[in-house]
């Protein structure tokens, strides 16, 4: 299939607005978050609310209304293969031990990919009121604005993202983080994976490495940092590999090598 430009351009338009009508809504269930029911998932630091649940079934509910030959993958509630050759891949609420312990570091993840390649990228950070965009040849913005990463920014004189789970061993997690200060670098782990990747294609971050991921948490985030410059390793998204977690190392041009020597060694 050929994406044709209207499509394109429709769907473009149809997540930035979606990201923002979740974000409401999450945020509304921030605000209130005591009386939240939170649950443990696969261990206690891997947790879910009611408000993750219900704004990943918004956000489908108004992809299959508006886009009903798309498929869909969600964090909570998996996988609808579609006959389009798109499929939206979304986290409602990507960092949600932040969100439910009171800190603003978490956001609504959205992307569209075309034959495993994310072509739309949209980042919505209800706290901060910020929306982080990008589709593919149009470049990435953040509230509007271009974003454009700087070579001169290298893992010495700048922060580096680090993300870990219970899939990687503390061991592997301490020799990452070694290695980045025995670079010169620094790093900072603030609790999302896609946020720290918005981050990154902002600048704010010079790159950003976690040795195991989910679609749902780095699509949008990889259709970003492409847009504004950066560049991002490989994540197989067809087929099965979709459903699977896989490294994920996104960085401006310059710092690349020395972060994939990092995730290589």
């Amino acid at each position: 299939m050929m994406l044709q430009e209207t499509e394109f351009d429709t769907r473009f338009a149809f997540a930035k607005a979606m990201a923002q009508e979740a974000g409401a809504i999450a945020l509304d269930y921030f605000n209130r978050r005591e009386t939240l029911v939170v649950e443990t998932k696969r261990d206690l630091q891997d947790v879910v609310s009611i408000a993750d649940r219900n704004v990943e079934t918004f956000i489908r509910r108004r992809v299959a209304e508006a886009f009903g030959a798309d498929g869909f993958l969600g964090e909570e509630y998996g996988y609808q293969e579609g006959q389009s050759g798109l499929t939206w891949v979304v986290d409602p609420i990507d960092g949600t031990a932040p969100f439910v312990n009171g800190m603003p570091t978490w956001c609504v993840s959205i992307a569209v990919l075309h034959r495993g390649v994310p072509v739309i990228g949209v980042i919505h950070v209800p706290c901060a009121d910020e929306l982080y965009a990008a589709a593919a040849g149009m470049g990435a913005s953040l509230n509007g604005k271009n974003l454009s990463l700087d070579p001169s920014r290298t893992l010495q004189n700048a922060m580096t993202g680090i993300g870990c789970n219970t899939y990687v061993t503390p061991e592997r997690v301490g020799a990452i983080v070694a290695a980045v200060l025995g670079k010169g670098g620094n790093f900072i782990r603030n609790g999302s994976g896609a946020l720290m990747l918005a981050y990154v294609a902002a600048g704010r971050l010079v790159g950003y490495y976690e040795p195991h991921m989910r679609a749902w948490d780095c699509m949008a985030g990889y259709c970003l940092v492409r847009e504004a410059g950066g560049t991002h390793l490989t994540f197989p998204a067809e087929g099965e590999a979709l459903l699977q977690g896989h490294p994920v190392l996104a960085s401006n041009q310059t710092v690349y090598a020395d972060l994939l020597a990092i995730h290589t060694g």
